[in-house]
């Protein structure tokens, strides 16, 4: 079981704090993924995992084990990075059996680990191929399979998907989903910027703000119960809408939110307004509509929309999707009307 526990984590360079007081609880086998804006420390966090930063201040333990002074090669970790960062010059088999032949394996556990890392990932027909010669998701689950034949305990991923197009990306996420269900034991931490790799993939999302934990929570409930205006808008897509002053008044509260799909066309709604973009996606559309808030509404419908620019639609949020925030930007309850 590996276990991993991280108690008033710091890490400063210098005069600047990058992470301020992390506690986190990661438990064997979860697939925990970290998200946050640029520079909110989520890959930080990640490297002081490795052991590639050392840490300012606090404990990290790895399956009860502190491992502060614990050198990168001796946690039993393995990572993954953005760049792929493979031997051009070694076949993809040689790239696997590198760090095994490094350690005296014997030559024929060399091969069964490699050719059954190869099968998992669907890399046994380019054993002999060089990484030039692959695509970027294939030298990606090189990449993987490297670390895989390591049998670690923790597996890191840096944004490992940022470098492949759209298609590939989501070929990649099932792979590392079923990747996951195939190494119960082995605990996955996952860094990205990208929402929809957390929400699909993730067993519990971390969402970092500014060096601090903002919320840890399963995709849904971070979605459902947000408890912050930043998480609010940071998980979803599009982000949740927000309104202030007389709006927000209106409902008790300094801040409103509602999310897209949260809303109903009616002849005689809440708001109106004017219609000043639209967005045609097939399943879904998105219309978004000048109330006198600060920000054009969006408002999301199922399949094709046939509004016009330029003209009014009435709107209505539903009755139990309406968040409230206080002047500190906190959730302070749903408001049923």
């Amino acid at each position: 079981m590996t276990d991993l526990k991280i108690t008033d984590l710091d890490k400063s360079y210098g005069t600047v704090d990058v992470l301020k007081k992390i506690n986190l609880d990661i438990k064997s086998g979860e697939f925990i993924v970290f998200v946050g804006p640029s520079g909110c420390g989520k890959s930080t966090l990640l490297r002081c995992i490795s052991g590639l930063e050392e840490i300012t201040g606090g404990d990290l333990e790895i399956g009860g084990r502190r491992v502060n002074d614990v050198a990168p090669s001796k946690r039993g970790i393995a990572m993954v990075f953005q760049s792929y960062a493979l031997y051009p010059h070694m076949s993809v088999y040689d790239n696997m059996a590198y760090s095994l032949r490094l350690k005296n394996t014997p030559k024929d556990e060399v091969d069964r680990l490699v050719k059954e890392a190869a099968q998992k990932l669907q890399l046994s027909e380019y054993l002999d191929r060089l990484p030039k010669a692959l695509s970027g998701g294939q030298r990606q689950r090189v990449a993987i399979g490297r670390s895989i034949v390591r049998d670690p305990k923790v597996f890191l991923f840096d944004e490992p998907l940022s470098n492949l197009d759209a298609a590939l990306r989501v070929q990649m996420r099932m792979e590392i989903a079923e990747l996951s269900d195939s190494l119960p034991n082995t605990t996955m931490i996952y860094v990205t910027h990208d929402q929809v790799e957390a929400m699909t993939m993730a067993d519990r999302i971390v969402v970092l703000r500014d060096g601090i934990v903002e919320q840890v929570g399963t995709p849904m409930e971070l979605y459902d119960t947000p408890n912050s205006i930043f998480v609010a808008g940071f998980i979803g897509s599009p982000k949740m809408n927000f309104f202030t002053g007389d709006l927000a008044r209106s409902f008790d509260a300094t801040t409103l939110g509602v999310r897209a799909e949260h809303f109903d066309v009616v002849k005689k709604g809440k708001w109106s307004g004017k219609v000043v973009h639209l967005e045609n996606l097939g399943a879904d559309s998105y219309v978004y509509v000048d109330v006198g808030a600060k920000d054009p509404i969006v408002v999301r419908q199922t399949g094709q929309s046939f509004f016009k620019l330029g003209g009014k639609i009435s709107i209505s949020p539903r009755e139990d999707h309406i968040y409230r925030f206080d002047e500190n930007g906190t959730s302070i309850a749903k408001q049923v009307l």
